[in-house]
């Protein structure tokens, strides 16, 4: 099984189904994947009917770098995660920052190489407190962060 795979069930738990929460600045979403994304990804329909395979689709082609399936499968997972959470390029540099590489949000060779140096565990680690600490600045933070830290505390269990 590639790392894709067992990433995103733990992204789907995460997300679960529909949602239209008015505080929300993505909108109406279904599976994690707002309603902007599905109409940039050419789905149509109503988001409460997005089909599995169109959902797997937009989360390999917009949110999975091929990165991912050279690195720990706890590490691909929490960065997916925050991919899919806040952003591809926003993700990858709080792992740079985590693993003391150039930050710059593009995951490339020296990235991959600071990532495979260090221990994964302490990878997780790092990545998950500059991502706390950025979520923490949120004006959405009142109330998203429950979810949020929960999630965290969630990927933090997950064998790396």
């Amino acid at each position: 099984m590639s790392n894709f795979t067992e990433a995103l069930s733990v992204i789907l738990f995460h997300e679960g189904g529909y949602v239209n929460h008015p505080a929300d600045p993505g909108g109406e979403t279904n599976f994690g994947i707002t309603k902007r994304v599905a109409r940039e990804s050419g789905y149509i329909g109503p988001m409460r009917e997005i089909p599995m395979g169109v959902v797997e689709t937009i989360y390999r082609e917009k949110y999975w770098i091929e990165y991912y399936d050279q690195i720990p499968l706890g590490v691909a997972t929490n960065v997916f995660d925050g991919a899919v959470n806040s952003g591809p390029a926003r993700s990858v540099r709080w792992l740079q920052e985590a693993v003391g590489a150039v930050v710059d949000g593009r995951f490339g060779p020296k990235t991959l190489a600071a990532v495979k140096s260090m221990d994964p565990g302490e990878v997780v680690r790092k990545y998950n407190g500059v991502r706390l600490r950025f979520l923490a600045d949120l004006g959405t933070w009142q109330t998203f962060s429950r979810g949020w830290v929960k999630r965290i505390a969630y990927n933090l269990s997950l064998k790396t």
